[in-house]
């Protein structure tokens, strides 16, 4: 596919290049508590979790995002020495999802995306000396699955918005989009610092510990928020999370859009000793904030 890169989606992970399918391809599929095979999909998971998927999940469990993540996932490399992504931990001893019962999904009305999608893939994808992503589709026919017997038609389009998928891929655009970019970008950002990886997770899945990090005073000395912006990212997790992704976009790769407070740099420079030449330096090899110390990362 001249003039095309396929880069590692987070939902559709495999070294051949797929049938790439558009929205209007048509597609007949059913499941039901009724079909022979229900739920052999969640008996052996592998679910790759956006950071939507952490904030429905946790607020619907009623535990905090970082309880969540200990309890119900793990992590994984997106690429080597790079980047995190997590996905669900199946039960103890096994590889069944953790909500399934003998009636479906216990969390059905706030399933992750991957769950919603089946048995469609969402294949993110890049042109060539672009940033921006476009979106096709993939179609997963596995033996164990008898749905796509099912006499009931319809274009991918009208699945995902059946499935309520249209708002959650919107709300994870920002993080595809990082990912994507640092995919894309590779050895022109070079490998990310130990701190860079930490902050990335924290930004995009841990959004408590991200707002505990948002409202430090080593935050608010070094970047400018007005008493609105704080009142809407903290009474919203949703708004939290998009600040998050607009966080890393200016730390990872200097696309500027929350305002530096004045004198920061000067501070850091008087308080490591360092020149404007030697920060420089740490900004192109680590691709970390000048500004900001994250010391609760340690």
């Amino acid at each position: 596919m001249a003039g095309i890169d396929i880069k590692e989606s987070p939902f559709v992970q495999s070294p051949v290049v797929p049938n790439l399918l558009d929205g209007d391809t048509k597609i007949s599929f059913r499941c039901h508590k009724g079909i022979d095979c229900f739920n052999a999909c969640c008996s052996n998971i592998d679910i790759t979790l956006t950071p939507y998927d952490v904030v429905r999940l946790k607020k619907r469990l009623g535990i905090d995002s970082s309880e969540f993540l200990l309890e119900y996932t793990v992590p994984y490399e997106m690429e080597k020495d790079g980047i995190a992504g997590v996905k669900f931990k199946p039960v103890d001893n096994g590889t069944a999802c953790r909500f399934m019962t003998d009636e479906g999904c216990s969390v059905y009305e706030d399933r992750p995306t991957a769950c919603r999608y089946y048995p469609v893939g969402l294949v993110s994808m890049r042109k060539q000396d672009e940033y921006t992503d476009s979106n096709s589709y993939a179609l997963v026919e596995e033996e164990h699955c008898h749905g796509h017997r099912e006499d009931n038609s319809m274009t991918i389009d009208e699945y995902r918005k059946d499935q309520g998928i249209p708002e959650y891929d919107e709300l994870a655009r920002g993080w595809r989009q990082l990912v994507l970019k640092k995919m894309s970008s590779g050895p022109t950002v070079g490998k990310p610092s130990k701190r860079s990886r930490q902050l990335f997770f924290m930004a995009c899945y841990d959004v408590d510990r991200f707002r505990v990090f948002v409202n430090s005073e080593g935050f608010k000395q070094s970047f400018v928020l007005d008493d609105a912006e704080y009142e809407k990212i903290n009474n919203d997790d949703v708004e939290m999370m998009q600040f998050g992704f607009r966080f890393l976009k200016q730390v990872l790769f200097g696309e500027m859009s929350i305002e530096l407070r004045e004198g920061a740099l000067d501070e850091r420079i008087n308080r490591t000793g360092k020149t404007i030449e030697e920060i420089q330096r740490e900004e192109l090899n680590e691709r970390t904030n000048p500004a900001i110390e994250p010391t609760d990362l340690a």
